[in-house]
């Protein structure tokens, strides 16, 4: 027994009506692209009872660092430095906190590293009230 054939406006009809289906129907919604973590590295410079501790954060052509700083009036005055650094070791930029004498303060701020794949390392280093080093710590991109 032969099947039993449409005819060809039959065929057209189906078809005209699966197309104006598949136009009205909503598209899937596309799941959203994860977004990507930036690399980060705990810090902790500590000099005696004064310290500065936080975050590195890499971004693409700067590097951020957050946390707290700390100075103790016994102790004299503290500031911190950060300098960011390329691949080779060569210095990119650099920024500091202002001087602070006694208290905790919090530390929020970007350092430049202009270069293609941004900083390899940065330079974190708890100074006293004129400057200078006490101690410092690289850390590098992890």
């Amino acid at each position: 027994m032969p099947l039993p054939r449409r005819s060809a406006l039959a065929l057209a009809a189906a078809a005209g009506f699966a197309m104006s289906a598949a136009l009205t129907t909503p598209a899937a919604a596309a799941e959203p692209a994860a977004a990507v973590a930036y690399p980060t590295r705990d810090v902790d410079v500590t000099f005696g009872a004064t310290y500065v501790r936080g975050t590195l954060t890499w971004y693409n052509r700067s590097v951020g660092i957050t946390g707290t700083y700390r100075a103790i009036a016994s102790s004299g005055c503290r500031r911190v430095w950060v300098g960011t650094y390329d691949i080779a070791g060569v210095p990119l930029d650099a920024q500091s906190t202002s001087t602070l004498c006694d208290g905790v303060k919090p530390i929020d701020f970007p350092v430049p590293a202009d270069v293609p794949g941004g900083a390899a390392s940065v330079l974190v280093c708890l100074d006293d009230g004129n400057a200078e080093p006490l101690k410092c710590i690289e850390y590098d991109r992890p």
